[in-house]
């Protein structure tokens, strides 16, 4: 896990520990989850269409490699 993160959409609604990941294919996203019952884990907030999540993946990671650059650079 690289970052934990909060997005605000349309300034009325947040999503909270939002996770930047670096996975074997780079890096993504996870978002909150809660474990079940039976185990598994269930994100408790998540876009509805694939669209939607590859724009929000989108924006969270290129604030993250910014950042990251900002960071590097001082």
């Amino acid at each position: 896990m690289k970052a934990i993160v909060s997005i605000t959409l349309d300034n009325e609604f947040v999503i909270h520990d939002i996770k930047v990941i670096e996975g074997e294919k780079g890096l993504f996203i996870a978002m909150p989850s809660r474990k079940a019952a039976d185990g598994e884990y269930r994100d408790i907030a998540h876009p509805i269409n694939s669209g939607t999540r590859d724009m929000i993946q989108s924006v969270i990671l290129n604030k993250y490699e910014m950042t990251a650059l900002e960071a590097q650079e001082e």
